[in-house]
C-alpha cells in the first residue's frame, strides 16, 4: 500500500523576533515518548485522570453507606460548574432518593461520611461539602496540588500522563476522497477530524492504522479510459507499458473535466455506454492495458490529494475499494453459508432486524446486483472483515474501527455493523463506531459553495485562508518584526481552518467564515497560537533574568493564591478531557479546556508577577508554572494538528 507521507508545519524561530518553519517530529516524538513510558512502567510519577479516582472513591463508599446493593451505580461525577464549588461535583444523592426512600440531602449527609474517609485517604482531597439539596461539592487541597503538578514537572512533554495499561490497535478511516475528482469542502471535516482522533489515540499508546478509503474501482473508470482514449490519445499512450516518448502532463483539474464529459457522452450515447461497460470488464477481469491505465489514473489524483495532505499535515495509508475487490466473493459466499441471503427482487440481500421500508416492509441490505455486480455495501463488509482479521492473516488485527463520515451515512453504517456481527464478520470483542459530523455551511446557513453554484475545492479553501491569514498578519504587526511572512501566515491560515472545525462539536452544522476563525478574540486558533507564544514569551522573560528552567524535575510549584490554585487545578484536568476525547471521539472537548487554560493563565499572570514576586521560591514557582502552561498548551494544540509559534 501506499503510504503518504506529509510534512508539518511546526514552527521554530531563530535569534531576536523571527520565525521559521520546522519539518514535523512531532508524531514520532508521541511514538518514542509511548515507547519510553511503558518501558518506564510504573516508577514514574504519573499524571492521572482525578475524575476517575473520585468515582472509585464514591463507588466505594455508597457500599459502605447502604449496602452492596449500589455495588455498579452510576456515580455522577461532574466537573464542577464553577470554581467555587470545587473541583468535581457528585448528584448521586439526587438520583438516589426515591430508591432509598430518604431526602436527597439526607442520602448525601449519609454518604458523605464514608465518602471522606475515602477522599482523605491520600490527602488530595479536602472533606467534600453539601450544597443545595444534596449536591457534593469535591475540591482538591491546595497543599496537594505541588505533589500531583510533580508528575507534569518530571515530565513536560506528556505532562507525566502515562500510556494505556492495554494498548489496542485502531483502524481510523478518514478522508476518503474519489479517484479523477478533487477534493472539495464536504473532505474537510472527516480529514481534520480523523487526524486529530489518531493523533490523540496515539498519544494515548494505541496502535493506530491510519486508512484512506479511497474510491478508486468501479464501473466509471470503465466510462473514463474509454473517454480519454478516444480524446486524449496521446496522454493515453504516454502512460501505456513500454512508452518511451516524451511526458504528456495531465492535471487532476484536467482530468475531472473529462470525467464530467465522460458522464455526459455515457448518458447520451447508447454505442458509447457500450463501450464504457466492455472496457469494466477488462478492467475487472486484469486485462494489461486497462489495468496500466486505471494505475496511471489513480496515480495522477494521488499526487493531487498529497498536496493537500501536505498542507494539512495528515498521515494516510491507503486501502482504496480496490484493495476489497479480491475478497467480495468470498463475502458473498460467506453470507450464504450463514443463511443470511434471500432473494429481493433478483438481487442478493440480508434483510435487516427492527428496520422497515419505506412501504413498512421488511429492508433489504443488498450485496450483490442481479447481474452479480457488487456493490459499496459489499465492499463495506469486506472491509469490515479484513481489518477484525489477525494481522498474521492478512488483516490488520483491529480491536476498534472507527469510520469518521458525514452524519447522513449513519443508517448505512448501522447496516454494515449489524450484517457484519449477524454473520461473523466482525470478531468477538471489536467495536465498531461510526463518528458523525454535521455539513459545512456558508455564513447564511445554506450549502457552502462559490458564487457560481459549484462545491468549494479544499485546495482552493486552504489558500484563501492562507492569503487572508498573511494580510491579517501585515496589518498588526510593526516595523522591527523579523519574519517570513509566507511561512507563519500559513501555518495561521492552515490552523484556523482546522481549530473552526474541531472546536465545534462535530455532529453540528457549522457555518464556514474566514473572518471568525482569523479573529484574535475568541475561542481560535490565532487566539491560542498567540496566547502560547505569549507564555513561551515570559518564560525567555524569566530565563533571561536568571531563572533556571533547565530542568523542570527540580522545581517545585508552591501554591499561594487563589490564581496560583486555578491554573494548577485547571492543568490537572488533561488527563481526563483527553479520556474522554479517546472514549466520546469528541474533539471540541480538547478545545475548549485549551481555551479556558489560556484564559486561567491570564488570570493568573495579571494578578501574579512572576519577576517582581516576593522571594525567590515564588519567582521560581510562578516560573515553573508558566512554562508548565506552555507545554501543556503546545501538547494539546500539537493534538489537534495545529504547529505552535515561539514568537508572532
Amino acid at each position: 500500500m501506499a503510504r503518504l507521507g506529509l510534512p508539518a508545519l511546526m514552527l521554530a524561530l531563530t535569534a531576536g523576533r523571527s520565525a521559521a518553519l520546522l519539518r514535523p517530529t512531532w508524531r514520532s516524538s508521541v511514538r518514542m515518548m509511548a515507547v519510553q513510558d511503558a518501558a518506564a512502567g510504573a516508577e514514574k510519577p504519573a499524571l492521572l485522570n482525578w475524575r476517575k479516582k473520585v468515582e472509585g472513591c464514591v463507588s466505594t463508599a455508597l457500599v459502605e453507606a447502604f449496602g452492596p446493593e449500589l455495588e455498579g451505580v452510576n456515580t455522577l461525577v461532574t466537573p464542577a460548574t464553577k470554581p467555587e464549588f470545587g473541583d468535581y461535583q457528585c448528584n448521586v444523592a439526587m438520583s438516589l432518593s426515591k430508591r432509598l426512600g430518604m431526602k436527597p440531602r439526607d442520602v448525601a449527609t449519609q454518604l458523605s461520611e464514608k465518602l471522606n474517609a475515602e477522599l482523605q485517604a491520600d490527602g488530595l482531597f479536602d472533606e467534600c461539602e453539601i450544597a443545595g439539596p444534596g449536591f457534593l461539592n469535591i475540591k482538591f487541597r491546595n497543599d496537594a496540588l505541588p505533589g500531583v503538578l510533580s508528575a507534569a514537572l518530571a515530565d513536560p512533554k506528556r505532562m507525566g500522563m502515562p500510556t494505556v495499561a492495554t494498548s489496542d490497535r485502531v483502524v481510523v478511516d478518514f478522508s476518503s476522497p474519489n479517484i479523477a475528482k478533487e477534493m472539495h469542502v464536504g473532505h474537510l471535516r472527516s480529514t481534520i477530524i480523523g487526524d486529530c482522533l489518531s493523533r490523540v489515540l496515539e498519544f494515548k499508546g494505541h496502535d493506530v492504522v491510519r486508512l484512506n478509503h479511497v474510491g478508486d474501482w468501479g464501473t466509471q473508470f470503465g466510462m473514463l479510459i474509454s473517454y480519454m482514449k478516444e480524446q486524449q490519445p496521446e496522454f493515453m499512450a504516454s502512460i501505456a507499458e513500454g512508452y518511451d516518448g516524451p511526458p504528456v502532463d495531465m492535471e487532476l483539474g484536467d482530468l475531472v473535466d473529462f470525467y464530467r464529459q465522460a458522464k455526459k457522452r455515457f448518458d447520451d450515447d447508447e454505442a458509447f455506454q457500450t463501450t464504457a461497460r466492455e472496457a469494466v470488464v477488462k478492467l475487472q477481469a486484469g486485462d494489461a492495458e486497462s489495468r496500466g491505465a486505471w494505475a496511471a489514473l489513480c496515480e495522477k489524483s494521488r499526487e493531487q490529494f498529497q498536496v493537500i495532505y501536505d498542507l494539512l499535515d495528515v498521515e494516510l495509508e491507503e486501502r482504496g475499494e480496490s484493495f476489497y475487490n479480491p475478497l467480495l466473493a468470498g463475502v458473498i459466499s460467506h453470507l450464504e453459508s450463514e443463511s443470511l441471503l434471500e432473494d429481493c427482487e433478483g438481487s442478493k440481500a440480508v434483510y435487516l432486524d427492527g428496520v422497515e421500508s419505506r412501504d413498512g416492509g421488511r429492508q433489504p441490505y443488498i450485496v450483490q446486483k442481479s447481474d452479480g455486480g457488487f456493490l459499496y455495501s459489499t465492499t463495506d463488509l469486506a472491509a469490515v472483515q479484513q481489518r477484525t482479521r489477525p494481522q498474521g492473516e492478512d488483516g490488520e488485527g483491529a480491536g476498534r474501527i472507527l469510520y469518521v463520515t458525514d452524519v447522513g451515512q449513519g443508517s448505512h453504517f448501522d447496516a454494515v455493523f449489524q450484517v457484519a456481527r449477524k454473520a461473523g464478520l466482525a470478531a468477538d470483542g471489536v467495536s465498531l463506531e461510526h463518528v458523525p459530523f454535521g455539513l459545512v455551511q456558508g455564513e447564511d446557513g445554506k450549502k457552502f459553495k462559490t458564487r457560481s453554484g459549484d462545491t468549494v475545492k479544499l485546495k482552493d479553501l486552504l489558500d484563501e485562508a492562507v492569503v487572508r491569514a498573511k494580510e491579517a498578519l501585515a496589518e498588526r504587526r510593526s516595523d522591527d518584526d523579523v519574519i517570513d511572512e509566507d511561512e507563519v501566515a500559513q501555518a495561521i491560515g492552515i490552523a484556523a481552518v482546522k481549530y473552526a472545525d474541531l472546536s465545534m462539536n462535530r455532529e453540528s452544522n457549522y457555518k464556514f467564515s474566514y473572518n471568525k476563525m482569523l479573529a484574535l478574540q475568541g475561542n481560535t486558533a490565532p487566539y491560542m497560537m498567540y496566547a502560547y507564544a505569549r507564555v513561551r514569551g515570559i518564560s525567555r522573560k524569566a530565563e533571561a533574568a536568571g531563572v533556571d528552567l533547565s530542568n523542570m524535575a527540580d522545581l517545585e510549584v508552591v501554591i499561594g493564591t487563589p490564581e496560583e490554585a486555578m491554573l494548577a487545578r485547571q492543568l490537572l484536568k488533561l488527563p481526563e478531557v483527553l479520556d474522554e476525547v479517546e472514549a466520546a471521539l469528541y474533539p471540541h472537548v480538547l478545545c475548549g479546556w485549551l481555551f479556558e487554560t489560556s484564559q486561567r493563565f491570564n488570570n493568573f499572570y495579571e494578578n501574579c508577577p512572576i519577576l517582581a514576586a516576593e522571594d525567590e521560591a515564588t519567582k521560581l514557582s510562578r516560573a515553573a508554572l508558566a512554562s508548565l502552561t506552555a507545554e501543556a498548551l503546545q501538547l494539546g494544540l500539537g493534538l489537534l494538528g495545529i504547529p505552535t509559534l515561539e514568537r508572532i
